[in-house]
Formats: C-alpha cells, sequence, structure tokens
C-alpha cells in the first residue's frame, strides 16, 4: 500500500463515523457506566438476590431468637408495602459445602420474614430481596456493622450483647473477649461494658444448658453472674442439667436457690482466694469515715458536681470494684431493668 493510502486508513478509523446525536448518547452511556461502578464501589446499588443464594448463617449472628408478635408485625407490612430497606449482604467464595455466593450481613428479621412469605406465596415476585453489597475490611467490621444495626433498630438483650462478644472471640475475630466486648461497644459506656461482660461469662459457662437465657433481667443476670465468680459453676450446671423448665421464671427460681446459698458465703469471704488472714479490725465510724470489719473505709464526700464514695482499703482491686458498681447500680436502675 502506497504511503499516501496507509494515512487515508489510518484517518478513517481514527474518525468517528457516529453524528452528533449519537456521540452525545455514547458518551453518556459511558458517563452513566462511571457512574453505576461508582454507586457498586460506595455500596449505594440496589440489587434484586434470589432468596436462596444468600446464606443466613454466613456470619455470627447475634440475635438468638425472634419475637413471634414482632415477626407478624414485620411480615404483614412488607406484603402491604413491599420492604422499604434493604438487607446487607457481603460476597464470598462458593465451594460444595458452601454453594451460596451471598452471606447476610445485617437485616436478619426481613430475611426471615421474606422466607415466611415466599413459604405461603406462589407469586415470583416474592422469591428476590433488595439488598446492597458491603466490602468490609474485615470480619470484625462486619460484625460490628451487624451489631450496632441491630443496636439501632431493635435494642438487643443483655445475653445476645455478651454472647456475640464470646463466639466472635472463639471464631478468631478477636483475642479475647474482652478485646470483643470493647470493640464490638466501643461506644457503650464502661458500666455497661462491664455489664456485658457478665452475661458473656454466663454465656461461657452455663450457655449450653441454660433454656431461656434471653429473658434473663439484668440484676438477676449480674447475680448469677457473680455467682460464678465466687465458685458456683458446678452446682449451678447440676441443677440446670437435672431440671426440666417450665418457662424462664421456673428456670429463674431454680438457679436462685443455688445463688442465694452461696451469697452470703461470697459476702463472708470477699477476697475470694487464699489471702493470708490479718486480725480483724474494728469497725464502726472514725470520724466522717465508716470503717468495716474487712478493713475496707468508706467515705462519703459532696460537692457541687454531685456525691462520691472514696473507697479504701489492701483488699480493694479492680474486680472488687467493678463488682461494687455493679450493686450500686443494681440499686439506682428502675425495677424492670
Amino acid at each position: 500500500m502506497a504511503p499516501i493510502s496507509q494515512i487515508s486508513a489510518d484517518a478513517a478509523l481514527a474518525s468517528n463515523p457516529l453524528d452528533a446525536n449519537a456521540r452525545a448518547a455514547d458518551a453518556k452511556l459511558h458517563a452513566d457506566a462511571d457512574a453505576l461502578q461508582t454507586i457498586r464501589s460506595e455500596g449505594r446499588e440496589i440489587l434484586a438476590i434470589p432468596l436462596d443464594q444468600i446464606d443466613e448463617r454466613a456470619m455470627i449472628q447475634d440475635r438468638t431468637q425472634l419475637d413471634a408478635d414482632e415477626m407478624k408485625e414485620l411480615v404483614d407490612s412488607i406484603e402491604a408495602h413491599g420492604m422499604r430497606l434493604p438487607i446487607e449482604v457481603f460476597r464470598r467464595e462458593t465451594s460444595d459445602e458452601n454453594p451460596k455466593p451471598y452471606g447476610l450481613l445485617s437485616g436478619f428479621r426481613r430475611y426471615k420474614a421474606m422466607r415466611q412469605i415466599v413459604a405461603r406465596r406462589s407469586d415470583p415476585k416474592w422469591s428476590k430481596i433488595n439488598a446492597v453489597e458491603r466490602y468490609p475490611e474485615a470480619l470484625g467490621g462486619a460484625i460490628r456493622a451487624m451489631v450496632e444495626e441491630n443496636e439501632i433498630r431493635s435494642n438487643l438483650s443483655h445475653y445476645e450483647r455478651g454472647r456475640i462478644a464470646v463466639v466472635a472471640a472463639q471464631q478468631g475475630v478477636f483475642g479475647s473477649t474482652e478485646e470483643g466486648v470493647n470493640t464490638l461497644f466501643a461506644t457503650a459506656s464502661k458500666a455497661k461494658r462491664s455489664k456485658i461482660r457478665a452475661f458473656a461469662l454466663i454465656f461461657e459457662e452455663l450457655g449450653d444448658l441454660l433454656v431461656f437465657p434471653e429473658a434473663l433481667k439484668e440484676r438477676d443476670g449480674l447475680r448469677l453472674a457473680n455467682a460464678l465468680r465466687n465458685g458456683a459453676e458446678i452446682d449451678l450446671r447440676d441443677v440446670l442439667a437435672r431440671g426440666t423448665f417450665e418457662d424462664a421464671d421456673h428456670e429463674w427460681q431454680t438457679l436462685e436457690t443455688i445463688i442465694e446459698v452461696q451469697e452470703p458465703k461470697a459476702r463472708k469471704d470477699p477476697a475470694r482466694g487464699g489471702r493470708p488472714t490479718a486480725a480483724k479490725p474494728k469497725s464502726g465510724w472514725d470520724g466522717d469515715t465508716r470503717v468495716l470489719s474487712s478493713g475496707v473505709t468508706l467515705r462519703h464526700v459532696k460537692d457541687s458536681s454531685g456525691h462520691m464514695i472514696l473507697v479504701g482499703g489492701k483488699m480493694i482491686d479492680q474486680a472488687l470494684m467493678e463488682s461494687a458498681l455493679d450493686h450500686l447500680a443494681y440499686m439506682l436502675e428502675k425495677p424492670d431493668n
């Protein structure tokens, strides 16, 4: 081919044969594609995913039970108005053991409601669920996102909070239950995290035997945790293993028989350990300071910011103070908490 012919051919290939309208449409198509990629990368694209492609157990779930009345209300609402809030999923590698390409991140109740609707309706429109794909940097971030979503929309029970921290630690997401509590509930107060650790202990020691753990009230759960710390685990496990419980009240009454026997012993030995026994100091008031028979001193101070109790004594340590704060919280909380 002559040089001039080659130049002409190259020019023809480089030129855009489309008219102005077609070029504008092509540019819009590329812009839309770029915008869609941005939406996807930011996790704002709503997908319609078949329910049977989502594994609800792909990740640790913090919900251990669903209220039947609340679920009925949710099912009725979705049937009447559709599902207004999408669930969140994450993509995962499939295998023979795990054939579903998506794992459920948040929206467990909405997912279960849709499954109930599908079970009683033949309309194919209910076979898919609106979902947003998330890309958590690590599993710990995914679990934290799930906990935050449920804390905001439907408050977790004390037991569910403790359980999720323990299970996450057992699966290697966190180095310890302590780290799990501090990470998953970072915005909670120190007192609240202390309570969560108490219920985490209950799950660790008795979770395989308790029938109605979610029904434990805060005060009762803290008493149970204190009994476990004071060495009542064997007796509590024994009474749970031998019992058949009609309801949550029956189960708690059975546990309380052990706790009430154990509590006076714990009060007699507050140090709980092999510490040398010192001569018992004289108890009573020394000026404005209350001296206890254990050697602990208590002094009440009041200023413009409020009331303070100054606690002193050799036996005082972090664990004992946290236990004392828990008991003080019993007195200051609302009766039904």
